[in-house]
């Protein structure tokens, strides 16, 4: 009788016991809880952080090594200076009147340049705009290493890679075309020129050379294939 009364008691203590430990026991699990959890949402937010700080550096690492600001007054004085800032399209100093009327002439630079002068889409693809010969040359550099390999790999001249029904040229023409045409428009509505960015030799004016050589050879290319009906590079 004893030892069942004891045996109830411990029971019953045991349980007490056990009920008054669940309450603290469950907040201790809780607060660890809440942390493990805490935790991933904590390391994401640092992550972010750490990924927009190392994006801005780099940034602005890029933009110390490459980048020129282009002034005003740069702008002004290169206009007094440099010569071919005083002539026409074809070299020549302009007539007064007759060459200005028919526009022969370009516009100041001062109002070219993407810095100073209009962003508009007409002032930027106008024929002295900044936009065209950037396009056309590095279109151009992109044609001729292009149709190198491609003709090495395919036997094919530049404009049966363009239009024959076996080939995807035309597809990654116009792609290229939309690419880099978007590429060159983002930095001059911007405000920036490509002469407000080099590289040891990769300048502007290294560019500008080598795309105007590229247009002239890539023309060439397509027309010597034309009158010999045969790819050049084979």
């Amino acid at each position: 009788m004893a030892s069942a009364m004891m045996s109830q008691m411990t029971a019953a203590t045991l349980a007490g016991g056990l009920t008054a430990l669940t309450p603290n026991s469950s907040r201790k699990l809780l607060n660890a809880n809440s942390r493990v959890a805490a935790t991933p949402r904590l390391a994401t937010s640092l992550a972010g952080r750490v990924r927009c700080d190392a994006g801005k550096g780099l940034r602005e690492t890029i933009d110390e090594t490459t980048k020129k600001d282009i002034t005003e007054a740069e702008i002004l004085k290169n206009m007094e200076t440099n010569e071919s800032e005083q002539r026409s399209y074809f070299g020549a100093k302009p007539t007064p009147g007759f060459d200005q009327a028919v526009g022969f002439t370009p516009r100041p630079e001062i109002e070219r340049r993407p810095e100073t002068g209009d962003k508009s889409f007409l002032s930027v693809f106008a024929f002295d705009g900044a936009a065209p010969e950037t396009i056309n040359c590095r279109l151009a550099m992109l044609g001729m290493v292009w149709a190198f390999f491609a003709e090495k790999a395919t036997g094919l001249t530049v404009v049966e890679q363009l239009f024959n029904p076996s080939t995807s040229g035309l597809v990654y023409f116009v792609g290229a075309v939309q690419l880099f045409t978007y590429a060159s428009i983002v930095p001059i509505m911007n405000g920036e020129s490509t002469d407000a960015r080099s590289f040891g030799p990769f300048t502007a004016r290294a560019e500008r050379w080598n795309g105007r050589l590229a247009m002239l050879g890539f023309l060439s290319l397509v027309v010597t294939e034309l009158i010999r009906q045969a790819p050049v590079f084979h």
